[in-house]
């Protein structure tokens, strides 16, 4: 078996599934992100970007599994394609604290372990089970929100830590874009962890 130079692992053959264009990870046809439906304005275009990178998420940790899951496939760094999803939910929680004010804790972060979506994210089929249970929960609810939000201008009614004031006044569209923005960050780390975990490549 062919060994990585630089990490002295077993090196992984890079593939996809696509086979229209070899750069992508699935062909346009197959691709769940692709719809029909125009987008006509700003909230459209935003709510459509963010269902795009939730979307790429998921697809990024198609058919691993627990192992893989949990590998941290990019040393030194404790990232996981499990811990992006126990983080991003995390992040979905706190949409929801901070626009609506609800109580609505961390899950997996403490006071004794503020990295503890990262370092929770164990290689056991049930802690893959209840992250995926948990994002998919966390994303309805805050669907239920955004489905009855409509003005990008509405501020938020609770505690933001977002922002170059704590505590502040933030519009919608600016957690909006602040939510887009963590999911993109996260999906282009995704690319790297999938790859280096079976090799798998596209967009």
């Amino acid at each position: 078996m062919a060994r990585d130079e630089h990490t002295n692992e077993a090196a992984v053959t890079r593939w996809t599934r696509a086979s229209v264009y070899p750069d992508m990870w699935v062909d346009p046809g197959d691709d769940p992100r692709e719809t029909d439906v125009e987008v006509v304005d700003e909230r459209g275009a935003l709510l459509d970007c963010l269902r795009h990178f939730r979307l790429t998420l998921e697809m990024k940790c198609a058919g691993l599994d627990a192992g893989q899951m949990a590998q941290r496939s990019v040393p030194p760094s404790t990232m996981s394609l499990l811990g992006l999803v126990r983080h991003l939910t995390e992040e979905e929680r706190r949409f929801w604290r901070v626009m609506a004010g609800e109580d609505a804790p961390m899950l997996y972060r403490t006071d004794e372990d503020g990295d503890g979506d990262w370092n929770g994210a164990v290689a056991e089929q049930a802690v893959v089970d209840e992250a995926w249970r948990q994002w998919r929960t966390e994303v309805e609810r805050t669907g239920r929100y955004l489905d009855g939000a409509t003005d990008l201008a509405a501020t938020n009614t609770g505690f933001s830590e977002l922002g170059p004031d704590p505590g502040g006044r933030l519009q919608f569209r600016d957690v909006l874009l602040a939510q887009i923005a963590e999911y993109a960050r996260h999906c282009g780390h995704a690319d790297l962890l999938r790859e280096r975990v079976d090799g798998r490549v596209g967009q």
